[in-house]
């Protein structure tokens, strides 16, 4: 039986990978900065094999609780999925700075800072650590600025961790996925600080949350360092290196309102 601990667990990608590994038969700890909807998770899922602690990622002391709780009641780490993520959907110049900050410690440093508290952990179970990254760190989406660096940021990092842990028998898996169906879309700042007040534009489909847990949870199985799951996204990155021009009078005209 593994035991995996996933962030942002309490819906969107988080709670259908929680759903999977938990059907899979592994032991899991959960966490998210929602207390009300981890709880109703965690109690979906039944206590046998399921431990939930609320808190903030960007605290350094939930890591800490989180490793402690994880020792404790598990003796052991075999997976970290880093999920918790938040956007933005705002022009860089209307956006106050605080919003970038806050966008950065979500989805950079805090995945970084408990992946390298979690270490001593996997390195006992030779375990696998998962960082979700996005598309939107290979290529420039307008409204994004934060995001983009923010994920861009993560994967580089997180690419180089990868030559580094592997001394020590951890693999890691970057996953690129493009737009999900996810709450962190819906739940996206605006340029104050406050939830964003337009619909968000995207392109190439829109997966589900299921279907991407799914490939998260095959790619893991056979052990890849990389996951581009969206064809399309993949090529518009394409078109990015190749033709950046381009790209940017495609990506003006998709998304005018994220400007406007």
């Amino acid at each position: 039986m593994r035991v995996v601990l996933i962030t942002g667990a309490a819906s969107g990608l988080g709670w259908q990978l929680a759903r999977a590994c938990h059907a899979r038969g592994d032991a899991l700890l959960l966490t998210d900065i929602d207390a009300s909807g981890l709880a109703a998770r965690a109690n979906e899922l039944g206590s046998e094999r399921v431990m939930a602690l609320a808190g903030d990622i960007t605290e350094p002391e939930l890591h800490a609780r989180l490793l402690d709780g994880c020792r404790q009641r598990f003796g052991r780490l075999d997976v970290l999925i880093n999920n918790a993520g938040i956007t933005h959907r705002s022009p860089t110049l209307r956006t106050d700075p605080a919003v970038f900050r806050k966008v950065m410690a979500v989805d950079y440093h805090a995945p970084l800072e408990l992946t390298l508290a979690a270490l001593p952990l996997l390195r006992e179970s030779r375990g696998q650590v998962v960082a979700i990254g996005s598309m939107a760190g290979w290529m420039p989406v307008l409204g994004r600025a934060g995001y983009c660096a923010a994920k861009s940021a993560l994967g580089q990092a997180f690419e180089v961790l990868r030559a580094e842990i592997a001394r020590d028998g951890i693999d890691l898996l970057m996953v690129y996925p493009s737009f999900l169906d996810t709450p962190i879309d819906r739940n996206a700042l605006g340029g104050d600080g406050k939830p964003a007040g337009h619909a968000r534009s995207t392109i190439g489909r829109i997966r589900s949350a299921d279907w991407m847990a799914s490939l998260i949870l095959d790619a893991l199985q056979q052990r890849r360092e990389r996951l581009f799951p969206d064809r399309g996204s993949w090529l518009a990155s394409l078109l990015w290196r190749l033709a950046p021009a381009l790209y940017h009078r495609k990506m003006s005209q998709r998304f005018a309102g994220e400007i406007s």
